[in-house]
């Protein structure tokens, strides 16, 4: 368990985008961005969304208001370092702009905060990134307004303040983490999703699942010792009402992700989807994640030849959902000493009608499970391509996620985490 502080905290904070929710939202972000005078607008997508035609609509309905507006589709689906700096280099070279705008999933929408940062900011990407992979630097100047819409449901990119991308050279993911990179206004458009394919579905869905599951598990804020203002962070540890948002997500998620996956048509499935997306971002945008997302960093960097389905593209890429979810259950088995009442209150939600097991220690693994089996998700570490040989480096490229690994509710080693590797590599 972790430690009982000296002088324990008794503060925490919350922030949130503003947030515009419903069928046809997108149609009026010409109206919103009018309100802060903005002129000209840069639209920041992949050449997947950018194929339905969303970013180019969403750029005609501006002009009515007066907004000029560019579309640049070369998003890398999984943002790396090199494909940031391209992006950043593009926006300079056509800029200067008033206001960003991002279609499209957590790629995407990282990808604009990355150019938010750096076009108003001096320095280079390194200076910003995470310690100890870079130097932690924060913004020294306000951003421009970022409206974030996003395509898929999982992410909740729309409501965090973190920007994560892969590096390549060390083969590991890190991020960006400051409140400046919160979008100014999250635009969730449900009919946006219905091009969503099953798998794309299903990997992101499970990063929502995540997100509620590891927010309502996190540290509470109790737990750390008492901070002065300035010291503050957007992740402060479980709190009553990021655990509010996260119990939400989670009711929702239990009745409709597997009628999203299965008919991705079902419109109601799709609105519910989206809510609990926005829901759970809201939740761990500001309780923060723990385990599974600090395992999912190096299972995505470190990507052999697997190939999702559902995904474009020939390149390998484990999706950042699924390689959240491939470690959970473990992980959760690991973490349930610390909060018996959390876990169980969790299965209970994600998975009502769950035959409970008699051990209180199973009920989160088995209702996760049961929903990765459903859904498709691969059988554990070893689907997507690892070994037990190689769980050294994927807990070296673990342990290098300081920031996530210091939520979890009791302390975590290295060895923990190995073991948590090994018994993931097969689920069932």
């Amino acid at each position: 368990m972790a430690a009982v502080p000296s002088d324990p905290e008794s503060v925490f904070t919350y922030g949130a985008p503003q947030l515009k929710f419903g069928p046809g939202a997108s149609g009026e972000i010409g109206f919103d961005l009018a309100q802060y005078g903005v002129r000209r607008a840069l639209i920041v997508t992949d050449p997947g969304v950018a194929a339905t035609g969303a970013p180019e609509r969403i750029a005609d309905r501006m002009k009515k208001y007066g907004i000029d507006a560019e579309v640049f589709d070369g998003v890398h689906v999984e943002p790396t370092d090199a494909s940031l700096r391209h992006a950043v280099d593009r926006a300079r070279e056509s800029g200067p702009w008033d206001a960003y705008v991002a279609v499209g999933g957590g790629s995407s929408i990282d990808t604009a905060k990355a150019i938010n940062l750096l076009t108003t900011n001096d320095g280079e990407l390194t200076d910003y990134l995470n310690p100890p992979i870079g130097a932690g630097r924060a913004p020294a100047r306000p951003l421009l307004p970022l409206v974030a819409v996003p395509t898929t449901t999982g992410t909740g990119a729309e409501s965090t303040t973190v920007c994560v991308l892969d590096v390549l050279d060390l083969k590991v993911k890190t991020g960006i983490s400051h409140p400046r990179l919160r979008p100014t206004l999250a635009v969730v458009d449900p009919d946006l999703t219905v091009t969503q394919p099953a798998g794309v579905t299903a990997s992101a869905g499970m990063d929502i699942v995540c997100h509620a599951l590891e927010s309502y598990t996190a540290r509470p804020y109790t737990s750390y010792e008492r901070k002065a203002p300035e010291q503050r962070v957007p992740y402060c540890g479980a709190n009553p009402v990021a655990d509010m948002w996260s119990e939400r997500a989670l009711a929702l998620i239990a009745g409709s992700f597997r009628a999203a996956v299965r008919d991705g048509s079902d419109a109601r499935a799709r609105a519910d989807m989206a809510l609990a997306a926005t829901f759970a971002g809201l939740g761990f945008g500001n309780a923060g994640v723990h385990i599974p997302h600090a395992g999912a960093y190096p299972i995505a960097g470190r990507v052999r030849d697997f190939r999702p389905d559902g995904y474009p593209g020939e390149e390998p890429l484990v999706p950042h959902g699924m390689a959240v979810a491939l470690t959970a259950p473990e992980a959760f088995r690991f973490t349930f000493e610390a909060c018996p009442e959390r876990h169980t209150r969790a299965a209970a939600l994600l998975d009502p009608a769950l035959d409970r097991p008699d051990d209180p220690a199973e009920h989160l693994p088995t209702a996760l499970l049961r929903l990765m089996r459903d859904i498709g998700m691969p059988d554990g570490v070893g689907g997507v391509g690892y070994t037990d040989a190689d769980v050294p480096d994927l807990v070296d490229g673990a342990m290098k996620q300081r920031r996530l690994l210091e939520m979890a509710p009791r302390p975590v080693t290295g060895e923990d985490l190995a073991g948590v590797f090994h018994r993931s590599m097969t689920l069932w």
